[in-house]
């Protein structure tokens, strides 16, 4: 397949020059920070090392809870009957009664918020039928998502003992929480709230953040013996939303410590550049065998890079477009992959994707087309 480049000029920026500021000194054995708009990483270490996610496997059973409801499978108002294993689990707990009936909500909130073990077993039964095939879903979801380093063996990511078949990377739970942020945004706010009261008992959410921090609204903490402690942290300050991943600390102020220094270095060390608008045309591509001979080639969402701090004037792209793009192409598909670099260093690619769905052309369209391509 041939490759047809378009280099693309842009708007100008202030002539300055910097090197990027250096990546803070972790705790943490393994950690990154990426950009939430882009999957862009800005600093990683030990990122595809498969490590113990203990509660951090909530932010999966999480995705696949508000999956559910946004298919009306399940409704926060329905009520589940919690089974003597759920009320079981170890850890930390909701403390919802055995063999009685809790609504989805309480027990949602009692999952997210107070990282109950024992809400999140009652909520894989209601949603899978059981923990294990509950298990099973977390697992294909992992795959469609292209999650490779991961696998879950719980809901809850609890276990006596160690567990090392239930892993995941600093990546892959990077790229997890931004699925469950763009996918389900109706539940965000779950993971910002401070403080949850069940059964007259309140508790308070585990990430300190919340507290240390206005601009941190998420997302999910985990501690095991295994696991150390860890934190999955997300900030928007500006145009721009953050994640950062720690794993391995080993206290509840390590992963506190590591997560803020991660993301003001984010913050700080970097510019935001705009550049493209949701639906704008990057370029207008080439199409064969189309009803129409064109379609616009762009980004489903405004698309916002981030830059070390001052090179911005040192950023050019480059669109890549797939040759020969043939049709029926379909609105949304990808087309070609825009990459970015900075001071004549890669920088990032990132998938570009048509504006519009092109149909086939009819018989005679198509036959001209091939003869077109055959003489190319």
């Amino acid at each position: 397949m041939r490759f047809l480049a378009f280099f693309l000029a842009l708007l100008p920026f202030a002539a300055s020059y910097a090197q990027p500021i250096p990546a803070p000194t972790l705790s943490a054995r393994a950690w990154i920070l990426m950009d939430y708009a882009t999957g862009q990483v800005l600093a990683a270490q030990e990122a595809d090392t498969r490590l113990e996610p203990a509660s951090l496997t909530k932010v999966m059973t999480t995705y696949l809870v508000a999956d559910a409801l946004a298919q009306k499978t399940l409704s926060l108002q329905q009520p589940v009957t919690v089974s003597e294993r759920a009320w079981r689990t170890q850890g930390s707990r909701s403390f919802v009664p055995v063999n009685k009936g809790v609504s989805v909500d309480e027990l949602f909130k009692g999952m997210v918020i107070q990282s109950g073990n024992d809400a999140s077993v009652a909520l894989a039964e209601a949603v899978g039928g059981s923990e294990d095939a509950f298990a099973a879903m977390m697992n294909r979801t992992a795959q469609r998502m292209g999650l490779k380093d991961t696998n879950f063996l719980n809901a809850s990511g609890y276990f006596e003992g160690p567990a090392p078949t239930h892993y995941s990377t600093a990546r892959d739970l990077a790229r997890l929480a931004a699925a469950l942020m763009r996918d389900h945004p109706e539940t965000h706010a779950l993971h910002a709230t401070k403080e949850y009261t069940y059964n007259g008992i309140r508790q308070y959410n585990r990430n300190r953040l919340l507290w240390a921090d206005p601009t941190v609204d998420g997302l999910k903490t985990g501690h095991s013996n295994a696991a150390g402690f860890c934190l999955i942290a997300t900030a928007k300050r500006g145009p721009r939303r953050l994640i950062s991943v720690v794993l391995g600390t080993a206290s509840e102020e390590a992963r506190a410590r590591d997560s803020l220094n991660l993301l003001n270095w984010g913050f700080t060390g970097f510019d935001a550049v705009k550049l493209y608008d949701k639906g704008q045309a990057i370029s207008q591509l080439k199409v064969f065998k189309g009803a129409q001979n064109l379609v616009g080639a762009g980004f489903a969402e405004d698309f916002v890079v981030s830059v070390p701090r001052g090179m911005a004037d040192k950023l050019t792209v480059q669109l890549v477009s797939r040759q020969p793009l043939i049709a029926p192409v379909a609105a949304g598909a990808a087309v070609g992959t825009l990459k970015l670099s900075v001071a004549g260093q890669p920088w990032g690619e990132y998938p570009v994707v048509a504006q519009t769905a092109v149909p086939a052309a009819g018989f005679f369209g198509r036959l001209w087309d091939d003869l077109r391509l055959f003489f190319q």
